[in-house]
C-alpha cells in the first residue's frame, strides 16, 4: 500500500471478528542477525521482520562482508526467510583513519549500538553515522565500555557520528556498562562478546531486571551459534495496537495469530495489562514501548491513569513524552505532564491532524483513535515502515485478516 502524506481514518461502523498475523519481532530479528553474522556456520532465520530497521541492519552486515540472502515468507508479507553465512566473527577490514569504512545506521537504535560493538572485532577504522535524530541519541555509556575493553572510539560528544578502530577479539577483557539511558548498550556488548571473549558487567538502575537485557541473554543461550535454523516470534510491541483495538472496540473480538504462550519480550505482558488496566503503569517495571499504546487508550478508561518512569521515551525516535502530551491534548484529552510521567483523566476526544514526528509508534498509536473518533488524520503514515511496513494494510484488510478500516487519502 502506497501511503499519502496525510491519511484520514473513518471509525468502524460495527463490531469486528478478526485474527491478525503480526510480523516478526524487530528486537529479536536484529539480535538474531548479529548472532548469525558471528556464527561459525550458516544460519536461517524464519519469520524475520523485514522493515526499515532490519533492512538497515542487514545492509551494514553485508557491507562488513557477511553474505545474506532473502526469500518471501508465505505466511506474512512483512516477514522474510533470511539466510546468513556466518564467518565466526570475521568481518571486512575497515579503512584508514582518514578514509574509514562508512556504515549508515539511519535512525535504528539497535543497528547503531549493535554494529558499534561488532566492528571492534574487525581491523581498521569504521565510521558510523545516521539521521540527525540518531546523532542526538545517547551512545556515551556504550563508547565508555568499548574504550574500557581497549578499543579506540573517536567522537567529539560521545554520540554519532563516531569512528571506531577495530582491533579484533580480546578474550578476557572486562568492562562495565550502565543502562539508564538504553539497555541496548548492554545488549550490544553481550551479543558481540560471544566472539570477542569479553566479560561484561551490567550496572545501573534495573540492571539485573532489565527485560531487554534478559531477552538478549536468553537469545544468546538459545541461538544456534554452530549453524542451523532459528524462528523469530511475532513482535509483541506491534501486536499491542491490535490487542488495544480489541480493548477499545468492546463488542469486537480481535486476536493475534500464533501468539506466544510464553515470551521474553516485555510487551508480551500488554494483553494482561490492558485487560486489568491498573491505575499506575511503569515503563521501567511493567511495559516497554507498548506503554505508549496504553497512554493513548487511557482517555477511554473508566478512571484516572498515571504513567511513570517514562524517561527513556524522551531519547528514542522522538521526544515521545512531549509528543504524546501534545498530540493527545490536540484531540481534547485531559493530560498533565508530571516530571517523568503523564497523568490522564478519562473524557471524550475529537478529531485532529496528528503530527507523527517521523516516529512509527506515534503513527500506529494514534491510528487506534481513528477506529472510534471521527476526524483523526495521520501525517506521514509511511513512517511505520521502520518496524511494521504493512500496518495500515492490516487495518484495511477485510476481516478476519484485518479490521476493515476505511481511509481517505488527503
Amino acid at each position: 500500500m502506497i501511503l499519502p502524506p496525510l491519511l484520514e481514518l473513518f471509525p468502524l461502523s460495527g463490531p469486528v471478528r478478526a485474527q491478525v498475523t503480526i510480523p516478526g519481532s524487530k528486537s529479536i530479528t536484529n539480535r538474531a542477525l548479529l548472532l548469525a553474522a558471528v556464527s561459525a556456520r550458516p544460519v536461517t532465520l524464519h519469520g524475520a521482520l523485514w522493515s526499515d530497521d532490519t533492512e538497515i541492519m542487514t545492509g551494514c552486515l553485508q557491507k562488513l562482508g557477511i553474505r545474506i540472502s532473502l526469500t518471501a515468507d508465505p505466511l506474512e508479507s512483512g516477514n522474510r526467510t533470511i539466510e546468513i553465512a556466518g564467518r565466526g566473527g570475521v568481518i571486512a577490514p575497515g579503512g584508514s583513519p582518514h578514509a574509514p569504512l562508512d556504515l549508515f545506521v539511519g535512525n535504528a537504535g539497535t543497528a547503531a549500538r549493535f554494529i558499534a560493538a561488532l566492528v571492534c572485532l574487525g581491523e581498521g577504522h569504521y565510521r558510523l553515522s545516521g539521521t540527525a535524530r540518531m546523532h542526538d541519541r545517547p551512545q556515551g555509556a556504550l563508547f565508555a565500555a568499548l574504550r574500557e575493553l581497549g578499543y579506540s572510539v573517536s567522537s567529539p560528544n560521545d554520540r554519532l557520528p563516531a569512528v571506531i578502530c577495530g582491533a579484533g577479539p580480546r578474550p578476557g577483557a572486562r568492562c562495565s556498562v550502565r543502562i539508564e539511558e538504553s539497555s541496548q548498550f548492554a545488549s550490544a556488548l553481550i551479543l558481540s562478546s560471544t566472539r570477542g571473549g569479553w566479560r561484561v558487567t551490567v550496572e545501573g538502575e534495573n540492571a539485573e531486571e532489565s527485560p531487554y537485557v534478559q531477552l538478549t541473554s536468553e537469545l544468546v543461550r538459545a541461538f544456534p551459534l554452530l549453524g542451523g535454523d532459528f524462528s523469530v516470534e511475532p513482535d509483541a510491541s506491534s501486536a499491542s495496537y491490535f490487542w488495544g483495538a480489541n480493548w477499545l472496540l468492546r463488542s469486537s473480538e480481535i486476536r493475534i495469530a500464533g501468539w506466544m504462550a510464553t515470551s521474553s519480550q516485555v510487551d508480551a505482558r500488554f494483553p494482561d495489562t490492558i485487560r486489568n488496566f491498573p491505575k499506575t503503569i511503569s515503563r521501567r517495571h511493567d511495559l516497554g514501548d507498548s506503554i505508549m499504546t496504553a497512554i493513548v487508550l487511557a482517555p477511554f478508561s473508566n478512571s484516572e491513569k498515571i504513567f511513570v518512569d517514562l524517561e527513556r521515551l524522551r531519547v528514542q525516535e522522538c521526544e515521545r513524552v512531549q509528543a504524546l502530551h501534545t498530540e493527545l491534548e490536540k484531540c481534547g484529552a485531559r493530560i498533565v505532564e508530571e516530571g517523568e510521567g503523564l497523568r490522564i483523566t478519562p473524557g471524550p476526544l475529537h478529531g485532529a491532524e496528528i503530527e507523527t514526528y517521523d516516529d512509527h509508534r506515534m503513527a500506529m498509536c494514534f491510528a487506534m483513535l481513528g477506529l472510534v473518533v471521527p476526524g483523526i488524520r495521520i501525517r506521514n503514515p509511511e513512517c511505520v515502515r521502520k518496524t511494521f511496513p504493512n500496518f495500515f494494510e492490516k487495518l484495511a484488510a477485510v476481516p478476519p485478516d484485518g479490521l476493515g478500516v476505511r481511509f481517505a487519502r488527503l
